[in-house]
């Protein structure tokens, strides 16, 4: 991972619902937020095709923290039977109004000083954070270790390469794979807002991806969106259990079932 301002922070995970997500794994928003991501999987002009897996990314099985890179496509059936098994934990309730969200009522936009998420209060925003993260090559500014210019993305979401530079920012998104909205409708208007703060900037719910994929997403669940890219589908609703879990959110029923059917269910 690239170098990056005050290190990396370790966070410390607490809660009853985030142990049992552990148990089960550990075995085996601004145009360039990401409320939003991509249903017709084209990429930017900048896009090439990728290899399936470019050995960056990593399994969300053996990354319940959200700190390594990426979302590695997961193909074995025991880590399937895994997956599933982290499905069925995560609690299903109605799709509740929107009224009063507001992007704000989750904290500024790529805040550094959310309490207990990793990464938090290393001198160095979120955003920036998970470029370097998910980037190859990656390039500062002058005379900063922490602001990315430029890097190499290749974009689970859409199976594209993407040559990312700071002039074209909104080619890359950070995707919240929980949107924002989503929760609020689904219970974090009821939450605190020190909450609220960690899961805008939790590395755990953060993807960068090919910018119009991303727009595309809105607050969409799994059951109305899921990335274009088949072979990382399973991952990406592991990922999806591992948030719900980790802050005790419900998802919907249809979402939930689309959730397992992608894990071999």
């Amino acid at each position: 991972m690239a170098r990056r301002k005050g290190g990396t922070a370790s966070a410390v995970m607490t809660g009853l619902a985030l142990c049992a997500a552990m148990a089960l794994v550990s075995g085996c928003e601004g145009l360039d937020a990401g409320d939003t991501a991509g249903t017709d999987g084209s990429s930017p002009e900048s896009g090439a095709a990728a290899p399936a897996a470019d050995g960056h990314a990593v399994s969300p099985l053996q990354n319940p923290d959200g700190v390594k890179p990426g979302l590695a496509p997961v193909t074995s059936e025991t880590d399937e039977a895994t997956a599933r098994k982290l499905i069925e934990t995560v609690r299903t309730k109605g799709r509740g109004p929107k009224t009063g969200y507001d992007r704000d009522e989750f904290g500024y936009a790529w805040m550094d000083t959310a309490e207990g998420v990793p990464l938090s209060r290393n001198g160095c925003d979120t955003r920036n954070d998970l470029l370097q993260r998910d980037g190859r090559d990656v390039r500062f500014r002058s005379g900063s270790d922490c602001v990315v210019v430029s890097m190499t993305l290749n974009d689970p979401y859409t199976g594209t390469v993407i040559q990312w530079r700071k002039q074209k920012a909104t080619e890359v998104q950070i995707d919240h794979v929980v949107p924002l909205s989503y929760s609020w409708q689904m219970g974090s208007a009821r939450w605190s807002e020190t909450k609220r703060e960690q899961l805008a900037n939790d590395p755990l719910n953060l993807i960068p991806a090919e910018g119009r994929a991303n727009s595309s997403k809105g607050d969409s669940g799994p059951a109305s969106w899921l990335p274009p890219n088949k072979r990382i589908r399973c991952a990406y609703v592991i990922r999806f259990a591992q948030v719900a879990v980790k802050y005790d959110l419900p998802v919907t029923a249809p979402d939930r079932q689309i959730m397992l059917r992608q894990c071999g269910a």
